[in-house]
């Protein structure tokens, strides 16, 4: 059997974590710089990587083929899609494909463009395992190959493999089973022969998921679903306000109740453990807690909102600059200004945060969850639990959903789990739940940001000069990644999308302020493209139509060198039907276009708007991902995008009275309803590039497409985030 050797020595120490007093304070010395090692895909950057098939794949004597998979699969299937890659080059027929979650090794299992750390984030699972999976593919179809030859006295070159099956012209054949235990023993190909594109049988056609059946016959797994023997639940009351601590805790109520186990207080608030959840729940209830507010964040969102325009008026940081933006303006004959205001937001995916932890006989413990930074969850659950990283034992599981939520730089919630089991020293396994209302309330947020623009056009409407500023909490400044995504102040995950536009601007000057306030920021699904493509892309909008240009036509203008985005931009004009504008009062559609995590997209928006309501009628979409490993994926990660953001655009915030969140729930922060789902079409740009991602780029684009046709439905401008549809009364 070809098989991963998981009983290796943990990271070595240059890759090792600097731990604090507190628990989950580490700080890990690794590269994460997504932008510098996309622009090497393709190239010696990840190509040179060493073909590991004993590290990726495990074919089974019943012909099975299981590809371990590093990444976490939150529903974006990237399971799906790392699978076809290697099976592809292994030559196996599809159905005998298997996927299971790699244990945390970053040796093995690193993300190849985020350095010595296995981790899933940035839309990067199939651009760092294009090659590495093609590779361990190849070089496992080479060792059976070479196993066949060897039974049958044959040449390697004589023998050919097609949909799992090993053939000789002779007439032998064999299923990859027969020959796994000899091919295990093997060499391995450091530079195995990889097919051209004419070869592929399954890169770039439609594959069933290969976590179809599981989903939905209620056999996957989820972290949810971990019942250990013994197990117990536990749930915390955390503080209402971000930064409070427990200044003292009653607990006599609660520890009589039915069901508990133990009440403990920790860093972060005080866990009730109890025999079940409802039991748990009940008594957290009757917990009697005073809080120390003293260094609690106590404002509003909204004074926080008014502090930021003052602040926009004062000079930031220079995030990039070129030429004499200033002078130009002066000299210009046109000059326009905007602000935009995005507020908070919630991550809310569908699965609740919860992980388990058990502690093994020998001290050692093993942890299950849906793990996203295993290498950094790993490392805080050994600090918190006073033990060393070979101690501890993650078991990656199914994820009910992220967007960023459970890759939290410092391990939240497992190590708060952890501090839960340090605490109360229980022996059974300890199963941590945060109810929605938990995360909704006091969980971690996309940061509120406020933009203000200026840009100058002269008698040709032609773009003279560009001054923005943004103002808004850094996710970085502060977590272990400061010292890799932060330059002299500046956090690119703030500005990236803005300061390194593609439009073709004479003179430029993009300036940040980092807020300071005591609510948890952290990336949202397309981090800071949620936010600056809005305002780039409606801001173009605006000076297109004051240059009485079409927006189509002047963004093509100002993209003569970026080819892949004109190309995205044109086909999905062209599939919209941009030329025929809706005839129909109140209809209208906008475009936008834009590049994140390597990819491209670009929609086109048919809105009705007017009487203080928008209806999204279609969206049509053109992606330019490089090579569409699975195209039905990519529609679905679009389509899925549309879902996800729709309901940001429309209503969704996150607001702040005296520091408490008020949006507790679903009924208070509505997802995206069946009925408000527009029609979606996803058009994917052919491409023999290396692949990069589709998870995060469908996000940005929409809501500027949707402000853009909302204003050529009505003639109204509506800037910021979500849309003030109560400006659109009487239109």
């Amino acid at each position: 059997m070809l098989k991963p050797d998981f009983t290796a020595a943990p990271v070595p120490s240059r890759r090792a974590f600097l731990t604090g007093a507190a628990a989950g304070a580490v700080l890990i010395a690794f590269r994460l710089d997504l932008k510098g090692a996309r622009a090497a895909e393709g190239s010696d950057a990840l190509s040179k990587a060493p073909a590991q098939p004993n590290a990726f794949v495990r074919i089974a004597a019943d012909d099975t083929v299981t590809v371990m998979i590093k990444h976490l699969d939150m529903g974006q299937g990237n399971t799906t899609g790392l699978a076809t890659i290697l099976a592809d080059e292994l030559d196996a027929d599809w159905g005998q494909m298997r996927v299971a979650f790699a244990p945390a090794d970053a040796r093995l299992y690193a993300n190849l463009l985020m350095g010595p750390v296995q981790g899933t984030g940035g839309s990067t699972a199939i651009a760092n395992s294009w090659f590495q999976l093609r590779k361990a593919g190849a070089a496992a179809r080479a060792m059976l190959v070479a196993a066949a030859a060897d039974k049958w006295g044959v040449p390697a070159s004589e023998i050919t493999v097609a949909k799992g099956v090993i053939s000789h012209k002779s007439g032998k054949q064999a299923r990859f089973g027969e020959f796994a235990e000899a091919a295990a023993a093997k060499p391995v190909p450091q530079e195995p022969r990889l097919k051209t594109p004419a070869e592929w049988t399954l890169i770039g056609q439609r594959v069933p998921r290969i976590d179809s059946v599981a989903k939905t016959d209620g056999t996957a797994i989820y972290s949810l679903d971990i019942r250990r023997p013994g197990q117990v639940t536990a749930l915390v009351a955390h503080p209402p306000r971000f930064g409070a601590t427990v200044k003292s805790v009653d607990a006599e109520a609660a520890q009589g109740m039915p069901g508990i186990v133990g009440i403990v207080t920790i860093p972060t608030g005080v866990a009730v453990i109890a025999r079940d959840t409802w039991s748990a729940m009940k008594a957290r209830e009757a917990l009697k807690i005073t809080w120390d507010d003293s260094a609690a964040e106590t404002r509003s969102s909204d004074a926080i909102l008014a502090e930021y325009r003052e602040t926009a008026k004062t000079a930031g940081l220079v995030a990039s600059q070129a030429g004499d933006a200033d002078g130009a303006l002066k000299g210009s004959a046109k000059v326009l200004e905007a602000e935009f205001s995005f507020p908070y937001l919630a991550h809310a995916a569908m699965e609740p945060l919860n992980a388990t932890i058990e502690r093994a006989s020998d001290g050692s413990y093993d942890v299950y969850a849906g793990c996203q930074i295993q290498t950094v969850e790993q490392a805080v659950l050994a600090a918190t639990l006073g033990v060393t990283t070979d101690k501890v034992r993650l078991h990656t599981q199914w994820a009910g959903g992220s967007f960023g939520r459970r890759a939290t730089p410092g391990a939240d919630y497992f190590a708060e789990a952890a501090a839960i089991v340090k605490a109360w020293d229980g022996k059974a396994p300890v199963h941590l739940v945060w109810t929605r209302e938990d995360d909704m309330a006091g969980g971690y947020y996309r940061p509120q940001v406020f933009h203000t623009v200026k840009a100058g056009l002269n008698e040709k409407g032609q773009i003279t000069g560009w001054r923005h500023a943004m103002v808004g909490k850094s996710i970085m400044i502060g977590s272990p990644f400061e010292a890799m995504l932060v330059k002299n102040g500046i956090d690119s995950t703030t500005v990236e999308g803005a300061s390194d536009t593609p439009y073709a601007l004479p003179a430029y000057r993009f300036e940040v302020h980092n807020a300071r306030e005591g609510v948890p920021v952290l990336w949202w699904r397309s981090v800071g493209h949620t936010h600056t493509a809005h305002v780039m892309e409606v801001f173009i909008d605006e000076l297109a139509h004051a240059a009485n240009a079409d927006p189509v036509a002047y963004r093509l203008s100002l993209l003569t060198r970026a080819p892949r985005l004109s190309g995205v931009l044109r086909l999905a004009a062209d599939k919209a039907g941009w030329s025929q504008k809706p005839s129909e009062k109140g209809r209208g559609l906008g475009v936008a276009v834009h590049e994140s995590f390597g990819s491209y997209v670009a929609m086109v928006a048919d809105v009705t708007a007017g009487d203080s309501s928008v209806k999204v009628n279609r969206i049509v979409a053109a992606v330019d991902v490089g090579v569409a490993v699975n195209p039905d994926i990519i529609r679905a990660q679009v389509e899925g995008a549309v879902g996800f953001a729709l309901s940001a655009v429309l209503r969704n915030r996150i607001t702040l009275k005296d520091g408490v969140v008020q949006e507790r729930n679903f009924d208070s922060y509505q997802p995206t309803r069946i009925s408000e789902m527009p029609r979606v079409e996803v058009h994917i740009v052919p491409s023999e590039v290396a692949p990069t991602g589709i998870g995060e780029p469908g996000v940005p684009v929409l809501a500027p497409a949707i402000a853009n046709a909302v204003f050529a439905a009505t003639g109204q401008r509506l800037r910021s985030l979500p849309l003030d549809l109560s400006a659109l009364r009487g239109a």
